[in-house]
């Protein structure tokens, strides 16, 4: 602290002295401060929990099909599947059409492509079959299915106005982004308190710098018009406990998890943004899937073993995991790959893709993320095939390869041994689970204080064990608030998805929270001994760089699927011009139209 001011060393070293000089008063600071952040952590995020599990966005039209017999059919989503199936976007009963007869998409500009599904009556467009690659279509255009005539209706600006108006908006974060900092500065000044004399400002300023970037980042985007929060909100709580907890087990490490949350908002923005164009996603699906290859085998080549799998990589002093970054490559590409058209093609191409990076991690011995990338597949392919004969038999072989990986390599067994009987190997294969559980049940329902636990000498207490440090250290309230948020992030994205914009958005988003859901439950599953522990990180929680990322670039897919007004920086800004709405549109086409609509108004 020599750099610092003799008045402000003066006051750190006073401070420093309080629980020396007055060991009562310290210690009923400590214990209403351990009443304090639970209940803190409630008021801020009961809220938010409650805006994410109860908001239904309602699903927006974006054209009308007129049938027939007279009716309209809207246009909710922009790839919609028109057929006789029940499950089709578009329902025709009509005997001549086909169970999925043609795909009508739309783009962000709001331009419109038909494509034929392989229909036995046919697609015609204005009397014209349609381009096998797809043919364009503009509003007022007719489209024969099989002889029925359907015709492309535009939505009148005052439903659009209508719309946008009676829409739901997402709850204000002032209130919980008040409480959260009041949360962080505690935690700062409790590690003043409990960090020895190497790290006494190091790691108090990591939650001030966490703090301003929470604010600059809320600030700067409703100063853009962004209105949605929650989420952003909840991560940063969860990082908040990152930070602590790499405080406690490694403070020197506390610079590193700091940039690693800042790389990851970052990472957060650019995703978001890039995929607003969905017409660009398309064109790179091919390279994120070879991305995610790429990543994987990067570690067979270069990897060294920690923790049992050879998935870490050192570079320039630095360590991280390529499969986490894997992670965000996968799911964009397999959503990408899939959300057009049902082809089973699409389905073998994404089954290739999963082979081969599930190989990749089967050769590193990592099979905790096998698993995660396992349960994402069988989402994203059911998600858009629904193909449940497939999905069965996809599960029967990988079981049958997983007992054939046992057979060859008999250690794999020999890891989970422990499984079920760990307090009988309490001092071998159960050694980790048994000091968690031991730890948890210490932290009761407040926690010991944050840094007042031992856990985290035990090997890999801020990673895979870590809900065992927030129950030791936080509380178990904490603890589960901490889980519900994560479940709060997967509830919203049901929620939402029903009525997604994209299948692309709906397909990404329910894949990114499936596997942040099950790593969750590995983890914390893991830990207490009520699954095999798999070395699986928390999301947002744990200590790793790789990790922080991964999980804040998952997080941006989710944000795409929000359909709220102006809640997801994903989607181009709409802003009401007089009677009309301009959505979807880049800023100097809001800019001209808007031009354009005051000189009608002149």
């Amino acid at each position: 602290m020599s750099f610092l001011p003799v008045s402000l060393q003066a006051g750190l070293t006073a401070l420093r002295q309080l629980p020396v000089d007055h060991p009562d008063f310290y210690a009923w600071y400590t214990l209403i401060l351990r009443f304090l952040f639970p209940i803190l952590a409630i008021l801020m995020l009961v809220r938010i929990i409650r805006s994410l599990v109860k908001a239904s966005p309602k699903p927006e039209v974006w054209a009308y099909l007129s049938l027939p017999n007279g009716a309209t059919e809207p246009l909710t989503h922009w790839e919609n599947i028109l057929g006789r199936s029940p499950a089709s976007d578009v329902v025709l009963n009509y005997p001549v059409v086909s169970r999925q007869h043609a795909a009508l998409i739309r783009t962000g500009e709001d331009r419109w492509t038909v494509h034929d599904l392989g229909s036995k009556s046919g697609t015609l467009l204005n009397g014209k079959p349609v381009d096998p690659a797809g043919s364009s279509m503009t509003l007022g255009d007719v489209l024969s299915l099989g002889g029925v005539d359907t015709v492309l209706l535009p939505v009148s600006d005052e439903e659009t106005a209508r719309r946008k108006k009676s829409s739901q908006r997402p709850v204000s974060p002032w209130g919980s982004l008040i409480l959260l900092t009041v949360f962080q500065a505690l935690t700062a000044l409790q590690f003043l308190f409990s960090t020895g004399e190497e790290h006494v400002l190091l790691v108090p300023a990591a939650f001030l710098c966490l703090c301003l970037v929470m604010w600059l980042y809320c600030l700067t985007l409703r100063a853009l018009g962004r209105t949605g929060f929650e989420m952003e909100t909840i991560v940063f709580f969860l990082s908040t406990l990152s930070l602590a907890v790499t405080a406690s087990s490694a403070p020197a490490s506390v610079p590193k998890q700091l940039l690693a949350v800042f790389l990851g908002i970052v990472l957060f923005l650019v995703v978001g943004i890039f995929l607003r164009d969905l017409d660009r996603v398309r064109k790179i699906r091919w390279l994120m899937a070879a991305g995610a290859v790429v990543l994987l085998s990067l570690s067979l080549v270069a990897g060294h073993e920690r923790y049992g799998a050879a998935n870490w990589i050192s570079l320039f002093g630095f360590s991280f995991q390529p499969s986490e970054l894997a992670k965000i490559c996968y799911i964009f590409a397999g959503a990408a790959t899939l959300e057009r058209l049902f082809r089973k093609r699409n389905l073998g191409l994404f089954i290739l893709l999963t082979g081969a990076c599930m190989g990749c991690l089967a050769l590193m011995s990592d099979f905790g993320t096998a698993a995660v990338f396992f349960v994402t597949f069988l989402v994203i392919a059911y998600l858009r095939s629904g193909d449940y004969t497939t999905l069965a038999l996809i599960c029967g072989g990988a079981v049958f390869g997983g007992l054939v990986l046992v057979t060859i390599k008999p250690y794999i067994l020999r890891r989970f041994a422990a499984w079920g009987h760990v307090w009988e190997q309490a001092s071998d294969g159960g050694f980790q689970q048994t000091r968690t559980m031991s730890a948890a049940a210490s932290g009761g329902l407040i926690g010991v204080g944050p840094g007042e636990g031992w856990l985290h000498r035990v090997s890999a207490a801020d990673t895979d064990l870590v809900f065992g440090m927030l129950c030791e250290e936080w509380g178990l309230i904490i603890a589960v608030l901490s889980v519900a948020c994560i479940a709060a992030l997967a509830v919203f994205a049901v929620r939402s998805c029903r009525a997604g914009r994209s299948s692309f958005y709906t397909i990404a988003a329910c894949a990114a929270t499936s596997l942040l859901v099950f790593q969750t439950t590995l983890n914390v599953l893991g830990s207490v001994d009520i699954l095999p522990l798999t070395g699986v990180t928390f999301p947002f929680v744990s200590n790793g760089g790789s990790s922080m990322l991964s999980a804040w670039g998952l997080l941006a897919f989710l944000k795409a699927a929000d359909t709220r007004s102006n809640a997801s920086f994903a989607i181009q800004l709409q802003k009401a011009h007089g009677d009309k709405w301009l959505g979807n549109l880049t800023p100097r086409q809001g800019k001209r139209a808007g031009k354009e609509v005051r000189r009608e108004k002149d």
